[in-house]
């Protein structure tokens, strides 16, 4: 404040001189002698005759301070000395200005994080050209409503629509990536020529792929992403050329894509190659592994768009009924295809933290209000004494400014904090999926955010105290006091503060409840095995596609996982439980066949899978060691399977073909086990076949190891044992099957949520407690004398107490009521993120109105209590 002054008194200086000083001076002594001497004249003596006159004058202090106020900067000086007994009224009450100051810290802090996320997420453009014409385009089928496309639909979708601009495709398969270190995972995706020109993204060095350069004639290129290129190559422009070696082929560097780039769909992605389509799946309508993205034309919506591509799936389905029955088309904007999953979760957490923000709001407003009354003969006084309503006005502005700014200051570096904190509590698999994450900050946007969370707590926290200022009425304060008003209004107001409080705490309470108990159910779910003391680990061997060398790789793993401690048994998948992908349409030898995709989930597993899982038998038996090519091709069937493909009969022994036509020879079923979760936690699991690896080897899939300990321990050792038998073979990917399902984007998802939503609703659930406290302990102070008079007319102990206890009892049931049927409603918004449990959960909902009356019983016990306690004859003299 020191420099302010001297500024101030030197500004004052230059507008008002030392001789503008004089004159003032001169000139008041001259009116006050003039009016003396009158007054002589008139026979007064000459003490009375100066009384006289500086009484006619008036207070000199008072006329000079108002002549410099119109000369200097009255403003600054009036902000000055509000400021400086606002501040001394801060520190005289370091209870009340802690509160506040703390409530709008905890809103502001969380309110500002999440919507950091909302605008990563939801808000900021993704990084395309005009993105709100991008589209994703699927095959759309009843069991799977976004599902890839087959590369000969795509070149018949490509051709024969009307409604885009341009239309390409993705596979988001990686790579082997050859390294001076040895092989390891190539994170990327192959696409087709136009991919990047569709997206409208231009490499910020080299050039993009040509067309035609995506065929498996054209030579092997590659695009890399900013971070391979800073990471690989020390971001030198003569990466330009050079090769890269993706499984086991050169591919030449062409181009690099910009910093800001990112593709959620594929990512995680550093290499970006041509689709390069060679036979065996690309040869086949029923083989679908790519998704398409496309432009809309100029003036064409997506509902147009839609329309056009069903009527291409439906005159495909006449034309290929055996591939495409049943067949339709998708179209979505890529931002839902983008952020889907996300989207419901960030604006839950939002509502959450805006609903956290408000009751934070509300108690401060509360406090102020309070504060105000109780302030009422001060203001009273101010006013007797000359004070205008501008200058009561002023104070309690700058008063309630400089609570928001504090608040919010603090609350915006906690922000920042908390933040990196969330972020940094994303698994990795996770957030490697979410590229639009990595400017996670404070943007333009989360700063006008804030910036506007301020400006309201500023003018929440100004008038709320002034909406109580009526200068006639503080007027009758000096009379009056200000007690019992203060007490009235508490207690009026205060209770529908107390009301509202409870309602969002008991929203917050029995979301994060809902949330909680989705969590529990999700990670309990039966998933048909036992992931205890399982360790996976992804394998990539090319060199070993071939059915001899893969069989013989696959004995060499069993030997050296067997010789590594604690090892029970072990396995091979091409595809690990909980993961998905994978499928095939299969029909039934000898039943009539109409072209009906019969798609089920799709596994090639070793002769010990089903043990070392711990699956459950049902019929039949398990795949043996010796059943390879040479031996009739024989599968294990799960409870889905035989429950919708051949219901009522016994599977073993039944004799199933690929659909819809094969060469191959038909596959018997020898076995059934229990339905094990072959996708995600939180979605139905397809009917599945799994078929013996022996007799579909080749160079993918992943080890599964059993262990008498904790399987986090095995995983080094088991990495390292199988680059111990080829430095060629790459191992990645390793996780216990108990991480890869906490660490699922359905389990984090739901976790996250409950962990923040429940923090809210904790504060939320103290706050709402603490406000029942206040107002039931206010009334208690402000009705001494009555419950004085009460006792000493006879009243007993207990009827206090049912007096006491009857009013807090009355606000609580109200606000329980209310926000249990709130909740139910605002519940039914968590739709996508409820897993076995209903918006209108009756445990959920009887276990926090439960919570909430034990707290506000405690919460009203204590000043009852006092109540109850209360000498008559004391309080009938205190009053």
């Amino acid at each position: 404040m020191k420099p302010v002054r001297r500024f101030l008194r030197r500004l004052r200086a230059s507008l008002l001189g030392p001789r503008d000083e004089d004159r003032l001076r001169d000139e008041i002594a001259q009116h006050i002698a003039f009016q003396t001497a009158d007054n002589l004249r008139g026979g007064m003596p000459p003490a009375e005759a100066r009384r006289q006159a500086l009484l006619k004058f008036g207070a000199v202090e008072a006329i000079k301070e108002d002549y410099r106020d119109r000369r200097g900067l009255p403003f600054l000086d009036n902000l000055r000395r509000d400021t400086r007994f606002a501040l001394r009224q801060m520190v005289r009450n370091p209870g009340f200005s802690a509160t506040a100051i703390v409530m709008l810290a905890l809103g502001m802090c969380a309110g500002v994080a999440i919507f950091a996320f909302v605008d990563a997420a939801l808000l900021r453009p993704l990084p395309y050209r005009d993105p709100t014409r991008v589209v994703g385009v699927y095959e759309k089928i009843p069991v799977c409503p976004r599902c890839n496309l087959s590369y000969l639909d795509y070149l018949d979708w490509k051709a024969q629509n009307t409604v885009f601009s341009a239309f390409d495709a993705y596979s988001n398969n990686g790579f082997l990536l050859t390294t001076p270190e040895g092989v390891e995972q190539g994170l990327g995706a192959r696409v087709t020529a136009g991919f990047f020109r569709t997206l409208g993204v231009t490499p910020v060095l080299g050039r993009d792929f040509a067309p035609g350069e995506d065929l498996a004639s054209a030579p092997f290129v590659v695009l890399i992403s900013y971070s391979a290129w800073q990471q690989r190559f020390g971001g030198r422009p003569d990466a330009l050329g050079q090769s890269v070696i993706l499984n086991g082929a050169p591919a030449t560097v062409i181009g690099v894509l910009p910093r800001d780039f990112h593709f959620a769909p594929a990512e995680p992605a550093d290499f970006w190659t041509g689709l390069r389509p060679s036979g065996g799946c690309y040869d086949r309508r029923s083989c679908h592994n790519l998704y398409g993205v496309a432009r809309l034309k100029d003036g064409v919506p997506v509902a147009t768009a839609l329309a056009g591509m069903k009527t291409i799936a439906q005159q495909l389905e006449k034309q290929y009924p055996d591939s495409n029955l049943g067949q339709g088309a998708e179209v979505v904007s890529l931002a839902d295809v983008v952020l889907g999953p996300v989207r419901p979760v960030l604006l839950v957490l939002l509502a959450g933290a805006g609903l956290l923000l408000l009751i934070a709001g509300v108690n401060v407003a509360g406090l102020l209000l309070v504060r105000s009354e109780s302030r009422r003969r001060e203001i009273a006084v101010r006013s007797a004494m000359g004070g205008s309503a501008a200058r009561l006005i002023g104070q309690f502005v700058t008063e309630g400014v400089l609570l928001a700014g504090a608040g919010s200051a603090i609350g915006l570096l906690n922000a920042r904090w908390l933040i990196q904190l969330l972020r940094g509590l994303i698994p990795l698999p996770v957030l490697a999926g979410m590229p639009y994450l990595r400017e996670l900050g404070f943007s333009g946007r989360v700063s006008l955010f804030a910036a506007a969370i301020a400006l309201l707590a500023a003018a929440l926290f100004s008038l709320t105290p002034l909406s109580r200022l009526s200068l006639p009425r503080i007027r009758e304060s000096l009379a009056t006091g200000t007690r019992g008003s203060a007490g009235l209004v508490w207690r009026n107001f205060g209770s529908k503060l107390v009301v509202l409080e409870l309602v969002i705490a008991v929203v917050l309470l029995v979301g994060a409840g809902l949330l909680g108990r989705s969590l529990n159910r999700l990670l309990h779910v039966d998933l048909g095995f036992e992931p205890d003391r399982l360790a996976t680990l992804r394998i990539g061997a090319a060199r070993y596609a071939t059915p001899e060398k893969s069989i013989a790789l696959e004995r060499r793993i069993f030997a050296e996982a067997a010789a590594l401690p604690g090892v029970q048994s072990a396995a091979l998948s091409t595809t690990l439980p909980l993961v998905g992908g994978n499928t095939v349409w299969v029909r039934v030898e000898g039943r009539p066949y109409h072209g009906e995709h019969w798609e089920v989930a799709y596994r090639s597993v070793s002769a010990g899978y089903f043990t070392t899982l711990r699956a459950r038998l049902l019929r039949g038996r398990y795949f043996t060691d010796a059943e390879d090519a040479s031996k009739p091709a024989v599968a294990v069937v799960d409870r889905n399977f035989a429950n919708q493909f051949l219901p009522g009969e016994n599977p073993i022994g039944k004799r199933i073909l690929y659909a819809p036509t094969t060469t191959q020879p038909p596959i018997e079923i020898v076995g059934m086990v229990e339905t094990m979760k072959e996708g995600a936690a939180d979605k139905d699991t397809l009917p599945t076949l799994y078929v013996a690896f022996n007799q579909n080897p080749g160079g993918f899939f992943s080890l599964v190891v059993r262990t008498s300990q904790a399987a986090e321990a095995a995983l080094p050792s088991l990495a390292a044992s199988i680059r111990h038998i080829d430095p060629s073979i790459a191992a990645f990917g390793a996780f216990t099957m108990s991480q890869r399902l906490d660490n699922s984007s359905a389990a984090y998802l739901r976790r996250a949520s409950a962990w923040l939503v429940g923090g809210f609703a904790v504060f939320a659930l103290l706050l709402s407690v603490v406000g029942l406290y206040g107002v039931v302990a206010y009334s208690v102070s402000c009705r001494t004398r009555e419950i004085g008079v009460r006792m000493a007319l006879g009243a007993r102990r207990r009827s206090v107490y049912r007096l006491i206890l009857g009013e807090s009892g009355r606000l609580s049931a109200i606000g329980i009521v209310a926000g249990l049927g709130l909740s139910v409603a605002a519940s039914t918004l968590l739709g996508s993120l409820l897993f076995g449990v209903r918006p209108w959960d009756i445990p959920t909902l009887t276990a926090v109105a439960v919570l909430l009356g034990l707290a506000a019983l405690f919460a009203s016990f204590l000043p009852a209590r006092r109540a109850a306690s209360i000498d008559p004859v004391e309080a009938l003299r205190t009053e």
